[in-house]
């Protein structure tokens, strides 16, 4: 069983949607106690960074994903705002705590403002590198994004990369915990592939 964790931010319907067309059994929920009990664990979000990090400390969600993932070594998905709280903080909306399930922080996407729109709405290239997740798609496939923000690693990990007039992390793993800065659920067939791979097989970097 599969748990969508809902902090009522964003679009969590895209990704039950896409995971009742993949005939895979899950529950969306924002209760520990049910998230507890599912064998893996997606987080999606659209949205602030600081929003998200009060909504995660409102019913002791924060304290749980942290001791199901890190403790119990339940694999983990998170998706867009989700990647983002994987972090030990982000800037946006204020300086506030991520999940800290990876060393990093999350900063305004570098681009040039002049040029390049904020947020990044549409399909981009990525490249894989090194990422187990990712090893069911050809690197260079195109993934829809809607994002302000990236991710910066203070840690070594997997990642895949992608460009908006600044090279920035689309995706990163660390073992069995996973974030995809773009939206699988959106991405047609390589997207879904990726959702079928991180339901079906073992996490590993």
């Amino acid at each position: 069983m599969i748990a969508v964790i809902d902090m009522k931010l964003g679009n969590v319907y895209s990704v039950c949607n896409a995971l009742k067309h993949l005939c895979y059994q899950f529950i969306l929920t924002s209760d520990p106690e049910k998230i507890s009990q599912a064998e893996k664990l997606i987080l999606p979000g659209v949205g602030s960074f600081a929003e998200a990090s009060a909504r995660l400390d409102q019913n002791g969600m924060r304290d749980c994903i942290r001791k199901e993932v890190l403790v119990n070594r339940k694999p983990f998905l998170g998706i867009c705002l989700g990647m983002q709280l994987l972090a030990d903080e982000g800037e946006e909306g204020g300086l506030s705590r991520g999940l800290g399930l990876i060393r990093a922080r999350v900063s305004k996407l570098r681009c040039d403002p002049q040029i390049y729109r904020l947020p990044h709405i549409g399909w981009n290239d990525v490249t894989n590198r090194g990422m187990a997740v990712l090893n069911g798609v050809e690197s260079g496939s195109c993934f829809y994004f809607v994002h302000s923000y990236e991710i910066m690693l203070k840690e070594e990990c997997s990642y895949a990369t992608s460009d908006y007039g600044v090279e920035f992390i689309a995706a990163v793993q660390k073992e069995h915990i996973v974030g995809t800065q773009f939206h699988p659920e959106k991405s047609q067939f390589k997207g879904l592939k990726i959702l079928k791979d991180f339901a079906e097989g073992p996490m590993k970097c």
